[in-house]
């Protein structure tokens, strides 16, 4: 069960990347951003009540839905759509691998949970491969202040991730299953982008193009309804830090996707990194034999 949310974790978000990418242009990113949790969220609160699967909420839980929305499914990826600008899909993807780190500070300061020396390990040893897939694109990239603000503003937005994230834990800690309080929290966070395109005087203009319309359609059913839902069980079953290493997988799907469509050219930097992830994450899963304390006794 766990491998099988994590796998499917991986393989949408780490193609959501491009999707995120065709939608820019045209339609304002607050417009976008609203589309897709709008569709998402009535999808949602459709599948709950046609399966009699909405859970009743208590007040303080819808308070929480609040900043989850916002955490999770409107400034976040305010921050993040807008970082696209400035950067490559599979770039952002990279800067979104630091919500591994975030979730273990997160966890400390909320929860008070201590990472194990082995997660540790493992999101170190996957950092450096972030690290040394991204460092040439910032050391050697032509319009470098452009990039700083893609990196801020894609801090930014895998920071509220990570706090809603940690929302997320409350709310299962509480019973609450994750359909339910993504379904609110979806909605929340539209009325909080529609609150924002109001004080900003954003047009609600749409794309007919197929290109914007299939990105909509991938970003708020597979991307948001499907993904969401499993990394977020997988929140609840494994634990904020282990589940957020799905993040840095991404980029080995993300770059792949970017490679066929945005002309990203592979070097040995890169594969090294590639290289390093993926032995980050077997680290962090691989199951240890534990030898048993008899077996040390001598007779």
């Amino acid at each position: 069960m766990n491998l099988g949310l994590y796998l499917i974790t991986v393989l949408i978000w780490g193609t959501t990347w491009i999707a995120i990418k065709l939608q820019l242009g045209e339609v304002a990113v607050q417009a976008s951003i609203l589309y897709r949790f709008a569709l998402a969220g009535v999808v949602m609160f459709a599948v709950l009540l046609l399966l009699r699967r909405l859970q009743p909420m208590k007040a303080v839980d819808h308070g929480f839905c609040v900043l989850q929305g916002a955490c999770l499914f409107s400034i976040n990826f305010f921050c993040i759509y807008n970082a696209t600008h400035y950067i490559s899909s599979g770039l952002m993807s990279v800067i979104f691998s630091m919500a591994t780190v975030m979730n273990m500070v997160n966890a400390r300061l909320w929860f008070g949970q201590t990472p194990s020396v082995k997660n540790l390990a493992g999101a170190a040893i996957g950092l450096t491969g972030i690290a040394t897939l991204f460092w040439p694109h910032i050391h050697f990239q032509d319009g470098g202040s452009e990039a700083l603000l893609g990196i801020a503003l894609g801090m930014t937005g895998t920071y509220l991730f990570s706090s809603g994230n940690m929302i997320s834990v409350r709310h299962q800690k509480n019973g609450l299953r994750p359909p339910t309080t993504n379904a609110w929290s979806m909605f929340y966070g539209v009325c909080l982008m529609s609150a924002l395109i109001a004080a900003m005087d954003v047009p609600l203009t749409f794309s007919s193009e197929p290109a914007y319309v299939w990105a909509l359609v991938y970003l708020a059913i597979p991307g948001t309804v499907i993904g969401f839902t499993a990394y977020l069980m997988l929140v609840g079953r494994i634990g904020a830090d282990r589940a957020a290493y799905a993040t840095v997988m991404f980029p080995v799907v993300a770059l792949t996707v970017s490679t066929l469509y945005e002309g990203y050219q592979w070097s040995l930097p890169a594969v090294l990194g590639v290289c390093l992830v993926i032995s980050g994450n077997i680290l962090i899963f691989a199951r240890w034999p534990v030898r048993s304390s008899s077996a040390n006794q001598t007779a």
